[in-house]
């Protein structure tokens, strides 16, 4: 197991990652605890859940919204929880949103964890402490900067994924290793097979190596409002893809990724050979998919 403390100016996150979902228990504070989840991970791992209320709702981006909150608020509260409790975000990218903005309003905010679940939230969206939920079609129109007590990275979790969750968690991999450390995109570029396969070894290494990646500029610079930018490469044309276009958060951001380069070039911040070989490797993992939005 490798553990990166995520230090901001008032607060230290511990990111576990090789850790097992069956320890979460050793991390909880004492006192009350709700678990969050959605009902695809519920399925799968709830029997393995530790004995606490749990509230679950409907996978998927659809539910990323104000109603999902105030649903979850209702019961979090009819549990009992008070402002010494605790909430715990068992999923993936969407569940940890929804967690973490739940956790940062309720009684003015109370502490939270994650155990992550998927690639995408492991790479991600579980770690630094953007929180939200869309208004519309618009993405994270709500949110808060909070940092969660700890996240669990447990990799065997990753082996009931999707295919398609699988890879989309792959792009933002992808993306990591574009803005800020070639040798990552080495390493994801020679283990091709290896991560197709799911090799849990591999995977460990280069979800820690991101991880430590985006530990560094969080802990530049956590609200967004100067190097933590560059970590939305793709995201502004691929947000756009993602709801009008309706793909996958990482297919879409694939996309985006590669508009984004295509206008580096136009601008000469880009060569061509740097741009071909972002898109071939996007390629090589089946990430770039068609759409049809009018510009």
């Amino acid at each position: 197991m490798k553990r990166i403390s995520l230090n901001t100016e008032n607060h230290v996150s511990e990111i576990l990652i090789g850790e097992t979902r069956l320890n979460i228990s050793n991390y909880i504070p004492d006192g009350k605890v709700v678990i969050i989840t959605d009902d695809n991970v519920g399925k799968l791992y709830g029997n393995e859940f530790p004995p606490f209320p749990v509230l679950s709702f409907k996978p998927g981006e659809e539910s990323k919204n104000l109603k999902t909150i105030e649903f979850l608020a209702e019961g979090v509260l009819r549990s009992g929880l008070d402002r010494k409790g605790f909430i715990i975000g068992i999923g993936g990218g969407v569940v940890c949103d929804i967690a973490g903005f739940l956790a940062s309003v309720y009684m003015r905010g109370i502490n939270f964890g994650f155990v992550s679940s998927t690639l995408l939230s492991q790479v991600d969206a579980s770690v630094g402490g953007k929180n939200g939920v869309n208004i519309g079609l618009v993405k994270n129109a709500i949110g808060s900067f909070n940092q969660p007590e700890f996240v669990i990275c447990d990799i065997s979790m990753l082996n009931s994924l999707p295919e398609d969750e699988y890879y989309s968690g792959l792009a933002e991999l992808i993306k990591m290793g574009i803005i800020l450390d070639n040798g990552l995109l080495d390493e994801i570029e020679k283990n091709r097979e290896a991560i197709l396969k799911r090799d849990n070894s591999i995977l460990e290494y280069l979800v820690t190596r991101s991880v430590m990646l985006k530990a560094k500029i969080v802990t530049e610079d956590e609200r967004e409002s100067g190097r933590r930018m560059i970590l939305n490469f793709g995201h502004t044309f691929g947000h756009v893809i993602e709801t009008s276009g309706n793909q996958k958060h990482g297919f879409a951001v694939a996309s985006g990724m590669v508009i984004a380069a295509g206008i580096s070039e136009l601008e000469g911040a880009l060569g061509k050979t740097d741009v071909k070989s972002i898109i071939n490797l996007l390629k090589s993992f089946n990430l770039i998919k068609k759409y049809d939005i009018p510009p």
